[in-house]
């Protein structure tokens, strides 16, 4: 996944455009887009898109953002989607590994009822949304074989911490929220799931976009969650590999296949070590999935 465009489960014309806006993922949002009083009619609009989407042969992965364990509201909105087979849930004010594991027990039991394979039905957490669960980053290697990202937010954490911002006068993050980005990086990085970068608010200034999905890119996120349809276009040539990266990517690869036993290779006036190899497998991997997720 390079991109993740939230649209509003309430929102049967945005529900339906959403298949053709070239997003990676599809998160229906049952959750902060969604007035409590519009909750039912949510679940059922969520639901008839889900059984018509899926049956499209050429689609995006399709998530739905549940409202959290805490809420009183998460049990109903299982119960609404699970039988239309969702790809995967979005789990908010996610507070740790444990969290992941509990969800992770709810899905078995649906998957069950719903003739579902176990364990289909994936989970992304958003790790960042209260001050409590910037505290648990580290349990979610091995929490569960259900998790596919790590992906973090400033918005709810600002609003946690009592911020009048979370941005600095330069439009920077300012420092908790740099903080909690940069944990969501290493805790995705060490529990081998992707790490997605937050949403950015201002789907006006593309520019803006731009150089933050490049910087996220940089830094090691792969994927970028998005509030409008004009931003998917963005992050994802953002997150494509170039043919250029490509074509580097291979003569690396081709450079240490051509002598499996050094550890040490010359390329192009610089001597590349083993880490340079794992990146450009990875690379090479990553720029595969996203040719076969273009062809279908």
């Amino acid at each position: 996944m390079r991109s993740l465009l939230f649209v509003p489960a309430d929102s049967e014309k945005k529900l339906a455009k959403s298949l053709e806006l070239g997003a990676d993922c599809v998160i229906v949002d049952l959750e902060d887009s969604v007035a409590p009083a519009a909750k039912a009619k949510a679940r059922a609009v969520a639901l008839a898109f889900l059984v018509e989407a899926g049956r499209v042969p050429s689609r995006p992965l399709l998530y739905v953002r549940v409202n959290g364990l805490d809420s009183g509201l998460i049990e109903a909105d299982l119960d609404a989607i699970m039988s239309a087979a969702p790809d995967g849930l979005m789990l908010p004010k996610c507070g740790g590994g444990a969290d992941v594991q509990h969800l992770g027990a709810m899905l078995a039991v649906k998957e069950a009822e719903h003739d579902l394979a176990d364990g289909s039905t994936k989970i992304i957490p958003i790790v960042t949304e209260t001050a409590a669960s910037m505290f648990a980053l580290a349990t979610y290697a091995g929490a569960s074989p259900r998790l596919s990202g790590l992906a973090w937010g400033a918005e709810d954490l600002s609003a946690c911490l009592g911020a009048q911002t979370y941005c600095q006068s330069d439009g920077a993050y300012a420092a908790p929220y740099a903080l909690a980005r940069t944990l969501t990086l290493l805790a995705a990085s060490a529990a081998g799931v992707a790490a997605i970068d937050a949403i950015s608010p201002d789907f006006r200034d593309s520019d803006g976009l731009r150089a933050e999905t490049e910087t996220a890119r940089r830094d090691g996120f792969s994927a970028k969650m998005a509030i409008h349809p004009v931003q998917v276009a963005i992050i994802n040539a953002a997150f494509t590999p170039s043919p250029e990266e490509i074509a580097k990517a291979r003569s690396i690869v081709e450079a240490f296949a051509a002598d499996p036993g050094v550890g040490v290779v010359a390329l192009d006036g610089r001597m590349l070590d083993r880490p340079h190899l794992v990146k450009a497998q990875r690379l090479l991997a990553r720029a595969e999935l996203i040719a076969a997720r273009t062809r279908s």
